[in-house]
C-alpha cells in the first residue's frame, strides 16, 4: 500500500522563485513537490500564479514556453478545490489578498502552506489547531515529509 500523497499549498512567489533559480530552497522544494507531492490549487490561487508568470519583467529570465509548461504541469497534477462559503467568508491575513492560499489549504485539507510572505508566516500558530502548518521553503525541506525524499 502506498503512503498517502502529501498535499500542500505553495504561495505564488515560491513557485516563481523556484523557476527563476536553479538552487536554493524554493527551487528544490518546487521540484520535489512536482515529483513527489500534490499541490493544492483553487481557481483564485492558480489565477494569481498565472497572472504573475505572464508579467513582462520575467521575459529576460524565463522563456514563455517554460512558464507555460510549468502551468500545464501544475494544472495536470494539482488537487483542485472549490472553496466552500464558510471558508471563503473567513478572514485570516492582514493582506486579505493572501487569504486565498489559506482558503485553498483548508478546503483541500493540505497539511502545509509554504510561503516566504511574512503576512502568512505570522499566522502559523493560529492555524496549527486546524492542522495547517505555515512555513518558509527552507523549513519545509527540513520537515519529515521531505527528509527521506531524494533531492533533485
Amino acid at each position: 500500500m502506498r503512503p498517502p500523497v502529501l498535499r500542500l499549498v505553495i504561495d505564488s512567489n515560491v513557485w516563481i522563485s523556484g523557476m527563476l533559480t536553479q538552487g536554493g530552497a524554493p527551487a528544490v522544494l518546487t521540484r520535489l513537490v512536482v515529483r513527489h507531492a500534490q499541490p493544492v490549487f483553487s481557481e483564485a490561487s492558480f489565477a494569481e500564479l498565472r497572472e504573475r508568470l505572464w508579467r513582462p519583467k520575467f521575459d529576460r529570465y524565463v522563456a514563455m514556453e517554460q512558464r507555460k509548461a510549468l502551468l500545464l504541469d501544475l494544472e495536470a497534477i494539482a488537487h483542485w478545490v472549490e472553496i466552500p462559503a464558510a471558508i471563503s467568508a473567513a478572514k485570516f491575513c492582514r493582506d486579505q489578498a493572501d487569504d486565498k492560499f489559506i482558503h485553498a489549504a483548508l478546503a483541500g485539507e493540505a497539511s502545509l502552506l509554504v510561503t516566504g510572505d511574512q503576512d502568512l508566516l505570522v499566522l502559523s500558530d493560529r492555524l496549527l489547531p486546524a492542522g495547517l502548518r505555515i512555513v518558509a521553503p527552507a523549513i519545509a525541506l527540513a520537515l519529515p515529509e521531505f527528509s527521506s525524499t531524494p533531492k533533485p
